[in-house]
């Protein structure tokens, strides 16, 4: 399905660059961008958006909402200068032109060096602290500046703000080293404290600025062009070359390279900050955390600085095909120089992996599987590379060997990925039968079906999901809940994105045209997808059959959050079979759950926690008085204490690995480590230990 969209598009595409356009509009490569982008939404987005005033005024807001979120740079003259291209966008998408962003970029640069003016004149003075006055940091209740006095002065309080955060923190500090009678502790006066708290947040803006000066005038195109994109929906995205290849990378969960993970410092080196578990930079053993790279070369060729280099520039010097060989010239820690030879090689990003343990409580005689799956991985461009559920599929076989009586399947924070996979992956926990239906713009619904009988676990099953739990995540989640195979558990809400995406690759209806290319990619909508009881699972989600309180129940989080998203509605539902062995049992179990939880102390406390979290987020004005700021943060850290700890290790409940994966977790000290982390987590998981519970009243 994907490939044929794919070629509809690019025909499409061709025919209007050879029978339409001009070679002046072909030779003008923003120009061509902009048209080819349009022409592709017009075509096959799901929506049929008319491209008119109205949607001219819908990607204006949302531009100048991105432009200047916190209304920190801009004046309202600006805005205003701007506001005459309000009606005109349509019409300079139609023409490939781009004057509202040339104009919008020449006066955010101008701003942005106004800006950087401001900060270091207000940070180069005191501040007095003893004046009563507050600060709204809601930008939504402000509006845009009239002067760059009102501006200025926008920005004073928001400088005195973020200084008496830190001043408030050195004092602290310095208050618990007088306490403990720390000797070697410099005590400070309360000038020399102001002081050192100022100089944070100027080296925090020069930080910032440092970052936004290196971007240049594409980045900030990239950012007008989503804007016209995401009137559409949230999920139509254009990727610029670099872009499109990192989304390969992400979902895939592979690259090739050398496993190292870069940070572009402030003073233009660029640094290790991780060396991934499994790479070749791992197995060989010599580049560490830390270095700073000085040069990269490519095997025997002369090597090139990139000390000032942005560090997606530098990544493409690095990166390259699996047997090559790339230098690195690296300064450590202590001031010593190496070269630093390293064969490249396929990485597996394995945090991205299915991955599992063992469970069990004590004097209890069965044995609960916990598989964790991050992401619906796979590799569109190699068959034979890993896929998430092959993998989900390996991990439950390894658990059925070592005794495994029940299983729970972690989807939170599981953001989606591959269709296909989620499919499937539902495939292992039911007979033959419908699992999907897909709805483009026009035509009868798809259905996407289980076609092999085969069940790789047919005993008691939950899936954990929260508020992040996405798209294919939901896709498995409703199918799930809809056969009645298994009990959801998680948030009030899945996150709602009922949406398919499809890519339209620009450069490959450019073949004539060469010198076009690299143009990036569109990532547009082009289905919705509705369960097997008709419903779709946009907007609302999916709602689990157990709900656990979070620290985000109160907040709005997941697809409602956006303006332009794609509405709910329902179709047909379709004929189907639940699951009989476990489907009697669903209610009684949840029955079970609910209570349980309503007398467990700590989801108590998470739920009152959930609360004060409502509580903060909608608070938008604090003081900038150091003795009433002192007082508001003695009683906010009188009401945060009571959640410090919430999560404490669960006494009885033993976390441990499949024997199989010991040899591989101890290859490598970083993978020892990590996993070390992860079983401690799981061991303090009230949400884990309340699944295994519901488990067992399943059986």
């Amino acid at each position: 399905m994907k490939s044929k969209l794919f070629l509809t598009t690019s025909v499409l595409i061709a025919a209007l660059i050879f029978s339409s356009w001009t070679y002046s509009v072909l030779n003008d490569k923003d120009s061509l961008l902009i048209r080819l982008m349009m022409q592709g939404l017009g075509q096959s987005h799901y929506s049929e958006v008319s491209v008119d005033d109205n949607f001219s005024q819908e990607v204006f807001d949302l531009y100048i909402e991105r432009l200047d979120y916190n209304k920190r740079y801009l004046l309202q003259k600006d805005i205003s200068e701007l506001a005459k291209f309000k009606k005109k966008i349509d019409d300079e998408v139609t023409n490939g032109t781009y004057e509202l962003f040339d104009l919008s970029y020449d006066i955010i640069q101008s701003r942005y060096k106004d800006a950087e003016g401001y900060y270091k004149e207000i940070l180069s003075k005191p501040f007095d602290f003893s004046i009563d006055e507050e600060i709204n940091l809601d930008s939504e209740e402000l509006s845009f500046a009239s002067s760059k006095a009102e501006l200025q002065d926008r920005w004073r309080k928001l400088l005195k703000y973020q200084t008496l955060l830190r001043l408030n923190d050195l004092i602290e500090e310095q208050e618990k080293a007088e306490a403990s009678e720390d000797n070697d502790k410099e005590i400070l006066s309360m000038d020399k404290l102001e002081e050192k708290a100022r100089e944070r947040v100027k080296k925090n803006y020069d930080d910032t600025f440092v970052r936004i000066n290196r971007l240049d005038k594409k980045d900030w195109q990239t950012r007008y062009i989503n804007s016209i994109a995401n009137v559409f929906d949230p999920h139509t995205v254009y990727f610029p070359p670099k872009d499109r290849e990192d989304f390969d990378m992400q979902i895939s969960g592979q690259f090739e390279g050398i496993g190292a993970r870069l940070s572009e410092q402030p003073d233009g080196y660029i640094k290790i900050v991780e060396i991934m578990p499994g790479g070749p930079s791992s197995r060989q053993g010599l580049l560490k955390a830390n270095d700073l790279i000085l040069k990269v070369g490519q095997a025997e060729e002369e090597a090139v600085s990139v000390v000032d280099m942005p560090v997606d520039e530098a990544v493409k010097l690095i990166r390259g095909k699996k047997g090559t060989e790339v230098r690195l010239t690296v300064r450590r820690p202590d001031g010593a120089e190496d070269i630093i030879p390293i064969i490249r090689d396929v990485v597996n990003i394995e945090e991205t992996f299915a991955k599992s343990l063992l469970l069990e409580e004590k004097d209890n005689d069965f044995k609960t599987g916990y598989i964790d799956l991050p992401g619906f991985y796979t590799n569109f461009n190699d068959r034979s590379a890993r896929t998430c559920w092959r993998d989900v599929a390996f991990e439950i076989e390894k658990l059925k060997k070592e005794g495994m009586t029940h299983l729970i399947l972690d989807l939170r924070r599981n953001g989606g990925g591959s269709l296909p996979d989620a499919i499937k992956m539902t495939g292992l926990f039911i007979e033959e039968g419908p699992v999907v239906q897909v709805k483009g713009r026009t035509g009868s619904p798809y259905v996407y079906r289980d076609t092999d009988p085969t069940v790789q676990w047919d005993g008691p099953l939950v899936v954990l999901v929260n508020s992040q739990s996405a798209s294919a995540s939901e896709i498995l989640a409703a199918a799930i809940q809809d056969y009645k195979r298994g009990i959801i558990m998680g948030s009030t809400s899945t996150y709602g994105k009922g949406t398919v995406q499809s890519f339209i690759y620009f450069d490959q209806s450019l073949n004539q045209y060469p010198e076009l290319r690299p143009m990036g990619a569109v990532k547009l909508t082009t289905q919705k997808f509705y369960r097997i009881n008709g419903g779709a699972t946009q907007l609302k989600g999916v709602i689990p059959d157990i709900i656990l309180p979070d620290a985000y129940k109160y907040l709005d989080i997941g697809e409602k959050e956006y303006e332009y998203s794609m509405k709910w509605d329902e179709i047909q539902p379709l004929e189907y079979q639940t699951w009989v062995s476990t489907g009697a049992y669903l209610k009684r179990a949840a029955d079970r759950s609910n209570k349980r939880i309503a007398e467990n102390p700590t989801f108590n406390l998470i739920e009152e926690n959930a609360k004060r979290v409502k509580e903060n987020r909608d608070k938008n004005e604090y003081p900038l008085q150091l003795s009433n700021y002192q007082a508001f943060r003695k009683e906010e850290k009188i009401e945060s204490d009571k959640y410090k700890d919430l999560f404490s290790k669960i006494e009885g409940l033993k976390v441990y690995n499949p024997k199989v994966d010991l040899t591989f977790i101890e290859e490598e000290e970083s993978r020892t480590k990590s996993n070390k982390t992860w079983i401690e987590s799981i061991e303090k998981d009230p949400y884990v230990f309340e699944a295994i519970q519901v488990l067992k009243d399943l059986k």
